[in-house]
């Protein structure tokens, strides 16, 4: 293994192709070609933004949420900065740059696709035949096996271990359609995670409460202790970045651990958010709860205090009458 952290030039694979060159101002202006993700993205809008107005138009007293359009705008903007942009330039140069392609991918934009809550606006917008077919698919016994919390949370956990911790990861930097498919797994495993937790569609399995921080808590130690394990590997863990002979940038192994702490640190960042979240939500349920029960108290109160008033109003009426009877018989 020579200084910089790679191993040594007998060991090199062949070439990977053209290094792009040290990034700078002009990556962030970088495109990715052929366009395909743009294109996917801006039929998907397109689409999205036709189905709103139909609904709206049809249902003026029941329209889209706006705030669900902007959340599956926001996750296909996401979506090309993580596969379109520069970072698409660098993912297979800079394993820095991939990792952040990564979060990306199982963070925010699985997160705002499902707050976005697709499945109800295809339901809304779709003939009542369709509409049928389109339920029964959702409430299959396979789709209820996939949506269940524990399935979820194991899925996220072997993906992240496996494709980082495998052969499969310089697979996926060698071979595009490995390196596509790869990236479909990140956010078909994100996707799955975050349903039971901020789903706006309804889904069978919803976590409570208590069940989401149980959830969250738990599944935040498995990205901290692999990006823990990626930023403290005394050697390269991926030939790929090892044997690219960059000129420029940190060495691989400066790289992978740069990787590594973009893993840990905003993993957890991520993760607590999402926990800080549920406990803001709790607190607030509580707080309406605590208000209706204080409410429903006082309605109590003055509905007794009303009846006692009664009570003595009819008391005094009919002391008075039997008051004015004696005097009428004297």
């Amino acid at each position: 293994m020579d200084e910089d952290g790679g191993v040594e030039c007998a060991l090199r694979l062949p070439a990977h192709g053209p290094l792009p060159p040290p990034p700078d101002l002009s990556a962030l202006l970088y495109w990715a070609s052929p366009p395909v993700i743009t294109l996917v993205a801006a039929i998907l809008c397109v689409g999205w933004l036709a189905a709103v107005r139909r609904i709206d138009t049809a249902h003026p007293q029941n329209r889209v949420p706006p705030k669900r359009t902007a959340a599956f705008l926001g996750a296909m903007v996401l979506l090309l900065v993580a596969l379109q942009s520069g970072l698409e330039r660098y993912d297979t140069t800079l394993f820095s740059a991939h990792m952040v392609q990564h979060l990306l991918l199982l963070f925010p934009i699985p997160i705002l696709l499902l707050r976005a809550g697709p499945m109800t606006l295809l339901l809304r917008l779709a003939a009542p035949r369709w509409r049928a077919r389109l339920l029964a698919v959702l409430e299959s016994r396979v789709i209820g096996v996939l949506g269940h919390p524990l399935v979820a949370w194991i899925t996220f956990v072997v993906v992240l271990w496996a494709t980082h911790l495998s052969p499969l990861f310089d697979l996926a930097l060698e071979e595009p359609l490995v390196h596509d498919l790869e990236h479909a797994l990140y956010l078909g495993s994100g996707l799955l995670f975050w349903a039971p937790l901020v789903a706006t569609d309804p889904v069978r399995h919803r976590l409570s409460r208590a069940g989401a921080l149980g959830y969250l808590i738990t599944q935040m130690p498995q990205s901290s202790f692999l990006g823990v394990a990626i930023m403290w590997a005394p050697a390269p863990l991926y030939a790929h970045y090892a044997t690219l002979a960059r000129s420029w940038g940190p060495t691989p192994l400066e790289d992978q651990q740069l990787a590594g702490a973009i893993m840990w640190l905003a993993g957890d960042a991520l993760f607590l958010v999402a926990i800080f979240a549920v406990l803001a939500a709790w607190a607030r349920a509580e707080e309406r709860g605590g208000s209706r029960y204080d409410l429903a108290q006082a309605d109590a109160a003055t509905a007794e205090i009303r009846r006692r008033e009664i009570a003595l109003a009819e008391r005094l009426r009919s002391e008075r009458g039997e008051t004015n009877e004696r005097r009428a018989s004297k």
